[in-house]
């Protein structure tokens, strides 16, 4: 019984703790081993998730510090979810749901234990070097990896009146180039852009009125101002998407295949593009006519949803440590 009683003490103390603290202080108190990131801004009762792309390099370049300072980020923001913008395993994907890669390049390198949250993943160019199917079924082996198909949505509840439409698309397919080379990019002849863009569509127009937040996921970029700012395959996406993304009025673009982070509205347009692709290596960025913000930094981002609008952190993680680099707000 004096046992009993003294627990009861303990988590009723913790209790209290936990309403005066931030997420990271109450974890600390509970033993937790990682480190804060001090300058990243925690907004009491907001809905958060977080964002990475271009990893899987069997933890070099800079995959592992991004992964050390990912799971800090997720306690610190008591993070709903992770999403993965694509090219999950370089060079050339996986072969099967036993490949080592996913013990390298995954398991093993995701392994704060905040990580073991769910993971949202599209498809990258170097995913479609590989066994695509793999990574779908991997969905049935992993309790954090979730892949249902090439292309998917799901809908999370903000708060009682609030949802957020997270759709997540194979962007490959409608990339022209990638055709010109099937034997490079694994099944891409097969797959049906006007099916896609059908049930994209459909998707887009729910009528769900709680629905306050559209937000698409890809791997390519509508635009950069890094190594593709004039790539064919870029303005041709941009032609394929933007038009129709501000039709629909989302909100949020989030994408990678660029290494390098960047926020991105040009004049005119509904929908922001973030692009956050630097998990592991890094390249050069720049700007280019709407470009908010752009670093050739090793990172993430970082969305928290609160009182009609979503805060959006862009976090460099190095060796060093982390660091907000930038903020930026949408609004409803």
């Amino acid at each position: 019984m004096k046992k009993i009683f003294l627990a009861t003490i303990i988590c009723f103390n913790l209790t209290l703790a936990f309403g005066q603290v931030t997420p990271f202080e109450y974890e600390k108190q509970t033993g937790y081993k990682g480190k804060n990131i001090p300058d990243l801004t925690y907004i009491e009762d907001s809905y958060s998730f977080l964002v990475l792309g271009d990893f899987g390099r069997v933890g070099d370049y800079y995959q592992q510090d991004v992964a050390r300072e990912l799971g800090h980020a997720t306690i610190a923001l008591e993070a709903e979810f992770i999403v993965s913008v694509g090219d999950n395993f370089y060079p050339n994907g996986v072969a099967s749901t036993t490949d080592y890669h996913w013990i390298s390049s995954f398991e093993t390198i995701y392994k704060d234990p905040s990580l073991y949250t769910d993971w949202y993943v599209a498809l990258g160019n170097h995913d479609y070097r590989g066994n695509v199917q793999a990574q779908i079924d991997y969905s049935n082996i992993s309790r954090r990896w979730n892949m249902p198909a090439r292309y998917y949505s799901k809908t999370f509840e903000v708060n009682d009146n609030e949802k957020l439409l997270l759709i997540v698309m194979d962007t490959n397919p409608y990339i022209d180039s990638y055709h010109e080379d099937p034997e490079k990019y694994t099944g891409i002849a097969g797959q049906d852009t006007a099916k896609q863009t059908q049930w994209l569509t459909e998707q887009l127009q729910t009528d769900d009125p709680q629905v306050k937040w559209k937000i698409v996921v890809g791997h390519h970029p509508l635009y950069s101002g890094g190594k593709r700012k004039e790539s064919e395959d870029t303005k041709l996406f941009e032609k394929k998407f933007a038009d129709l993304f501000d039709q629909h009025q989302v909100d949020a673009y989030i994408c990678g295949h660029e290494h390098d982070l960047q926020i991105i509205k040009p004049q005119g347009r509904f929908t922001t593009q973030f692009l956050s692709g630097a998990a592991s290596e890094v390249r050069a960025s720049g700007n280019r006519e709407g470009t908010i913000f752009a670093a050739a930094e090793s990172g993430f981002m970082a969305f928290s949803i609160v009182d009609g609008k979503i805060l959006v952190q862009t976090v460099r993680a190095n060796e060093t440590g982390a660091k907000v680099l930038h903020k930026y707000e949408l609004t409803k």
